[in-house]
């Protein structure tokens, strides 16, 4: 026996019994004699960190590292002598029905392990481990894959006839299942057919995935300032057994495993047997910037005028300074309501607007601040759809689409009017559960039954209709409410399930001079700062403010709390009619509480005040105004940016105003919703 692989068998006994993997290992077999049942192979996993491995014997761990196949030769001989030396399965014959699988902790932070899937050439020849990261855009169904089988052979006078475990085929990374079962095999002592024992048989699941590298997000984006240019390339992994079904379709993973190339006919498939799973959540920024602060800083005498400043200045690249400030608020206050939690605070916007064209640019801007943004291509499915998988098994596909690659974050679907009638009651269904369901009929993709898959949407969506385009196809009413608006080219529960409604302040025919010297000098030179302010809090400011805010951690305070709760009751009994009961739809008070939490981030705070609560509901109220008409509260059409904010009188102005709306809801709320006490400030 080579002295160096004796030697290398000696540490992997060291490590094993140092890291506990001989008593996992003991466990392990200890459930196999216990089935007292013969199978053909075997199947141990075993742990491995490089870093402990490499400081027993460096050979050893640059043998695991670069020739795992190897490696795990040398740990299938250790194994095998262990189980016959203390006699751990009494059913065990071979060292060929050994099967283990070496699932490393991590590998070394060097250029040289991490495959690339954007990077040319792709190396998938070297089997051996590397560490890649990516988007999962398709999951295919969980089927069964042979592990290892049993051959005779079928001379009766051969000794490879006899019932022992002589002849074992056991799957290898990247094979195929007619690479480990198939009738063509020949004895290797007398050449004659080998015939599967099929009582021996062992079967695992087997799940393929497609992933793509994150780079796709950047392509996915309406707008971006990143110019440079990449190749995109999705590729197949194999997840078996313990990690079938650990990933889930939308999220971002990092993977260890090795690369291989799998033949389907004439086509080649570059893959990945992935050997380890682990969900990657970047880190979003500990910090915002100095200009940020110091303007906080100056504002920090009213709760409302950070947020108003940072209203009025936002998207000075596309917008000028002071236009479209309640539609920038709405924004942001989405922007910073985003997270790929469970029952999270959804913020959803549907702007009526009669200047798509700006609406359109703004919104694609905006979209870009989050590493998550994703402009809906019309071509494509909003939601998850079902197809066959490509790689010849038979089994069904279940490919991504935009809703998911969005997953906290935002999903822009364009104008809401160009969808077809069954494409937006999928959108209100989901817009109501946060979840869509793909049906898997089973004839259809070699199953024995149908299946219903449910998938999480956790998403903000954004949309806009053409106000002009609706006053063309449909014929106004004539019983309008006052303040209500005509929406009656999109279905009113579709409408509904959009958390705010905001109607765009300024109509085609007579847009703002400072709107049209922008455009105008866009024109001529895309890449002019127009603005001071530009300089100022640049794209990337923006960026580190949006994902630093959106992860703060707020509460609601009981005054807060007190508030929201004293208009959603009183707005439930005055926003009602003798057939349908209330008007007010019972995810308003969700939406009150997003809406609230969202201002308070925004604010840099981590308390909800009265104050985050009297925008909320001035909000909500416009909102509601233009779906239902106005009610006995009676606010501004323009409630949060009732006049232009120019100078440090103007935001004075603005917190008067906006004190007299928290005085005028104090009395709304003691008039309609009389059981509810809040705490009244004499002054």
């Amino acid at each position: 026996m080579d002295p160096e692989i004796q030697k290398m068998r000696e540490v992997v006994l060291v490590y094993l019994d140092r890291s506990g993997g001989l008593q996992k290992f003991v466990h392990d077999c200890k459930k196999y004699n216990d089935s007292k049942q013969s199978y053909a192979v075997y199947r141990f996993i075993v742990s491995i960190n490089p870093s402990d491995i490499a400081e027993l014997d460096a050979t050893l761990g640059n043998y695991i590292l670069h020739n795992p196949l190897q490696a795990a030769q040398i740990f299938q001989s250790v194994c095998f002598v262990a189980i016959k030396t203390l006699s751990l399965i009494e059913q065990l014959q071979t060292e060929a029905q050994i099967s283990i699988l070496l699932k490393p902790t991590h590998l070394p932070p060097l250029p040289s392990y991490v495959l690339s899937l954007s990077a040319y050439p792709f190396n998938y020849t070297s089997q051996r481990f590397y560490m890649s990261e990516g988007i999962v855009i398709a999951m295919g169904t969980v089927t069964k894959y042979t592990q290892g089988a049993r051959f005779l052979c079928t001379e009766e006078t051969c000794p490879f006839s006899e019932g022992r475990f002589r002849c074992i085929r056991v799957h290898c990374p990247g094979a195929t299942e007619s690479a480990t079962v198939r009738t063509d095999f020949v004895c290797s002592l007398c050449s004659s057919p080998l015939q599967e024992d099929m009582k021996f048989r062992v079967l695992g699941d087997k799940q393929i995935v497609e992933m793509i590298d994150a780079k796709i997000l950047h392509a996915l984006k309406g707008y971006s300032n990143d110019k440079s240019c990449f190749r995109i390339q999705a590729f197949t992994l194999f997840l078996r057994d313990e990690l079938a079904n650990k990933m889930t379709i939308g999220n971002q993973y990092r993977i260890i495993g090795i690369p291989a190339c799998v033949q389907n006919g004439l086509q080649a498939t570059a893959c990945i047997e992935v050997n380890s799973v682990q969900l990657y959540k970047p880190n979003g920024p500990s910090f915002v910037s100095d200009n940020f602060k110091y303007l906080l800083s100056l504002t920090s005498s009213s709760c409302w005028r950070f947020t108003a400043v940072l209203a009025n200045i936002f998207a000075s690249q596309v917008v000028p300074p002071g236009t479209y400030n309640t539609l920038k608020l709405a924004i942001l206050l989405s922007l910073v309501q985003t997270c790929e939690k469970e029952n999270a605070d959804y913020l959803d916007l549907l702007i009526m607007t009669s200047d798509t064209l700006v609406v359109d640019r703004l919104l694609n801007y905006s979209l870009c601040l989050l590493p998550r943004g994703i402009r809906h291509p019309p071509s494509s499915e909003i939601f998850p759809s079902v197809s066959k998988d490509k790689h010849g098994t038979g089994s069904a596909s279940i490919q991504a689409c935009s809703a998911v690659l969005a997953k906290g974050g935002i999903c822009y679907i364009g104008d809401l009017s160009s969808y077809k009638k069954d494409k937006l009651e999928l959108l209100q269904s989901v817009l109501e559960s946060r979840t869509t369901t793909v049906f898997i009929p089973g004839k259809k993709y070699g199953e024995e039954a149908d299946q219903q898959v449910t998938i999480s949407v956790q998403t903000n969506f954004w949309s806009f209709a053409d106000v002009d385009s609706s006053s063309k196809k449909h014929i106004q009413k004539e019983n309008f409410l006052i303040g209500q608006m005509d929406v009656s080219l999109i279905p009113f529960n579709l409408v509904d399930g959009f958390g705010l409604l905001i109607y765009n302040e300024f109509p085609s025919c007579c847009l703002s001079s400072p709107v049209v010297h922008h455009i105008l000098k866009k024109a001529i030179n895309p890449e002019a700062m127009l603005y001071k302010v530009s300089q100022q809090f640049r794209t990337q400011d923006y960026e580190e403010f949006i994902l630093f805010a959106r992860n703060l951690h707020v509460e609601l305070t009981s005054e807060a709390e007190s508030l929201i709760q004293g208009y959603y009751l009183a707005s439930r009994r005055v926003r009602r009619d003798s057939i349908h009961g209330s008007t007010l739809s019972a995810s308003a008070l969700k939406i009150l509480i997003s809406l609230s939490k969202a201002h308070a981030k925004l604010s840099l705070r981590q308390t909800v005040l009265e104050e985050d609560a009297v925008i909320a509901i001035l909000l909500l109220e416009s909102s509601l105004t233009l779906k239902h008409g106005t009610s006995a509260l009676c606010v501004a059409p323009n409630p949060v940016f009732p006049f232009d904010l120019s100078d440090e009188n103007s935001l004075q102005h603005r917190d008067i105003y906006l004190m007299q709306c928290h005085h005028q809801l104090l009395k709304f709320i003691a008039a309609y919703s009389p059981g509810i006490h809040i705490n009244t400030n004499e002054e």
